[in-house]
């Protein structure tokens, strides 16, 4: 019924004069100006929080490189001591072997390698001209991986509080990462 009515769907449209047009597009040209101005700012600071957490995870790997030969040391004498208190008759060739398969199932040398070489890699991507943000997150996942991996490893009290700290600092990574294209 109220379709029927005349002019009910009419739409008058009305021209913008030419000097309207030059003004409404030099505002809309400076507000975008501003906005990438703006999200080059934040892209910035950005990018100096992520430099300072991962120095933060790099720093802790090195405190874990530091601390790995005494945490195998305890491991070789926990499990040695563990035999002795056995006090049975064992074949000592046999012994070796498996204390060397089971020290490498501890052994975290591979991950070290690994983190230092993904928080190389995320500085150099971050260093990049090119929107990077998805490159950025998925690296973010790897490094999560060989902490995570370093973490299911330990078997050593600071080394564990290690992984935590590094952990936190990447859960920061990875929350900032939202922010970035």
């Amino acid at each position: 019924m109220a379709i029927r009515l005349p002019d009910a769907l009419k739409t008058e449209k009305e021209d913008l004069k030419e000097e309207e047009k030059e003004a409404l597009l030099t505002v809309f040209a400076s507000a975008l100006e501003s906005v990438n101005e703006y999200r080059k700012n934040e892209g910035a600071a950005l990018g100096k929080d992520f430099v300072i957490r991962l120095d933060v995870i790099k720093n802790l790997l090195e405190d874990a490189i530091r601390i790995d030969p005494e945490r195998k040391e305890k491991i070789t004498l926990k499990l040695k001591n563990a035999l002795d208190q056995l006090a049975l008759e064992i074949d000592q060739n046999r012994l070796e072997q498996e204390l060397i398969y089971y020290l490498e199932k501890y052994d975290i040398t591979e991950e070290k390698v690994r983190l230092a070489n993904h928080l190389a890699y995320f500085n150099e991507i971050m260093a990049q001209e090119q929107p990077n943000g998805k490159k950025l997150g998925f690296i973010a996942q790897e490094i999560g991986r060989e902490i995570n991996t370093i973490g299911s490893k330990a078997n050593h009290s600071g080394l564990q509080k290690i992984v935590v700290q590094m952990k936190d600092e990447l859960e920061k990574i990875k929350e900032q990462l939202l922010n970035v294209l």
